[in-house]
This record gives C-alpha cells, structure tokens and sequence, in this order.
C-alpha cells in the first residue's frame, strides 16, 4: 500500500512539473515580453522590421535600433558618389513615372556645374559653368529633353542624366570653370603667328596667343555706337601701369595703347556693372589680377588683332 501510494506522488509530480515548464515557455513568447522569440520560431518578427521602430537615421527616434539595412532584400544601402538623395515628392515632375528628380531649379551644386559644362559641349548651354541651377539651365535642359525624345521638364532625371552621360564626354577643368564667361571665338587668321593679342568683338574675349596657341583668356568690353572701338590689325605702341584718361579724367591701369588713344585696360566700371555699360572705345578687361599678369608678359610691338 506505502509502495502503490508512493508511485502516485511521483507521478502527481511529474505532471507538475510538465504544467509548470508549459507555463513558463507560454509567458516568454506572450505580448509584452522583454524576452525574444526562440530562433527558428514562424512567429518570430524581424529585429529589423521598419514597421513599429524608426529608421536608424531618424535623428528624432530616441531608440536604440540594431544595426540592420533599412533595405527591404537585407542588402546594405549604396551611397550615391554623384548625387544627394533626391526627394521622391519631386517624381512627378521629372516627366518618368517612378523617377526621382535629381536636380531642378534653386539647386547649386557641384553636379550643376557638371551638367552645365556636359550641355555646354552639346551646344545647349551658351555660358560659362556656374554651379547654379536657374532658369537659363532649366531651359537647356528642356531643349536636350526635347532633342532626346523626353518629357521637356526642365528637371534633371536619372533617365535624362543618363542620355546626357552617354551623349557627352566627361568634362575636362578648364571646361567646369573656364577662364572667361564667354566661349572664346575661333581665332582670325592673322592670330596665328607671332605674339597676339586676339580679340573678338563676337565672343566679347580677349586671348593672349603665342603662335596660334592660348596662353591665357579674359572677358572683355567695346566701345558704345558713339565711341566704337576700332578694328583692325595693330601693335602695341606703348604701356602704362598706372594712367589715367587725359579726356575722360578716369583711371585706366594696366594700359597698353595700339590705336591712338585707345588701349587694353582694366575697368573697375567693367567689374561692378558688366556689359550694362560701354567704354569711350577702349577695351574693358574686368579681371585685375588676369590683367595685371598679362601687362608684364606683352611687349611694345606685339601685335593686336580687333576682330568680328
């Protein structure tokens, strides 16, 4: 009888203590526990799930996330050497369904200077490079989208930045920051021999040449339909580092006269007011330093070119 009673106790207990771990394992798995869910369980959440966390760059989220891509196939993502993330509310007007705007109007940015410099070769933009994207490049844009076929947005897309890639060579760094604002115009004929000072009225550029080769460039400014400046063949005939005009009472340094009174000279009327203004005949130069380096490379006798 002890011994049958015996047995029972002991299978009493191992029932017990069935129930009990049952319970415990239930109350790990259950809502609201701090415990994580056993490997390998269907019911398992992702640690990385993006649903009821903030993303790890969400500066405003207090929580510590475990490092994990916020990519949907677990790959890391890639960073993008060429442009800042673009801002998916621009798709629609980027003309490509599903595609970003990579840049537009108000944007200034190394990228623009490229995509400048890239439409420039292709005869779309007739200015020097900027960085700046406003509507003078908004419509380059719009008229290579046309020539391509594309929606003519205005706004640069990864589908329109590819045609420009594959239609363009890379920029060299003369043409992502050129020496003048202007293209420099195809020089005359008689700019390519000897030492010259070659100058078109028709690019409005100045470009010190050495046997036909370009030495240095720089903007520059005419006489007005009153006080035209001459054209023509010259030579200089004389230079003045400082001089200031007998007529007009004006300074006019780094002077190198090659037609009577009228001479090469810096213009600080030039630099503050650009082409809003003219000169009495004389060719404007806006860029000192430029100016200041070419005055003690040119020599009385060197020769002047005036030309469309």
């Amino acid at each position: 009888m002890k011994r049958s009673s015996a047995v029972v106790r002991r299978v009493v207990l191992a029932a017990v203590s069935v129930a009990l771990a049952a319970g415990c394992t239930a109350q790990a798995a259950g809502p609201g526990s701090g415990s994580a869910t056993p490997s390998g369980s269907a019911s398992a959440e992702p640690s990385g799930s993006a649903t009821p966390s903030a993303s790890p760059s969400d500066p405003a989220s207090g929580s510590a996330t475990p490092e994990a891509s916020p990519t949907a196939d677990g790959k890391a993502p890639s960073s993008s050497a060429t442009f800042p993330t673009a801002d998916p509310s621009d798709s629609a007007s980027a003309g490509t369904p599903g595609s970003p705007v990579l840049m537009k109007d108000g944007d200034e940015n190394e990228q623009v200077r490229e995509l400048q410099a890239r439409l420039r070769q292709l005869k779309h933009f007739d200015r020097a490079p900027t960085g700046f994207y406003g509507s003078m490049t908004a419509r380059s844009v719009k008229s290579f989208q046309k020539r391509q076929g594309l929606a003519g947005t205005g706004s640069v897309d990864e589908t329109t930045w590819q045609r420009l890639l594959g239609a363009s060579r890379k920029p060299t760094a003369d043409e992502l920051k050129p020496s003048t604002t202007n293209a420099l115009d195809t020089p005359a004929p008689a700019c390519m021999t000897g030492r010259v000072l070659c100058i078109s009225k028709e690019s409005r550029t100045l470009a010190w040449m050495i046997d036909g080769k370009v030495v240095s460039s720089m903007d520059v400014r005419f006489g007005s339909e009153n006080t035209p400046t001459r054209e023509g063949t010259f030579s200089v005939g004389w230079k003045a580092r400082e001089w200031t005009s007998t007529i007009y009472h004006t300074p006019m340094p780094y002077a190198m006269f090659f037609s009577g009174g009228q001479a090469v000279h810096y213009s600080s009327d030039f630099a503050a007011r650009g082409y809003a203004g003219a000169s009495h005949g004389c060719v404007n130069v806006r860029d000192r330093a430029k100016l200041s380096a070419l005055f003690d490379q040119v020599k009385v006798g060197d020769k002047v070119v005036v030309h469309w």
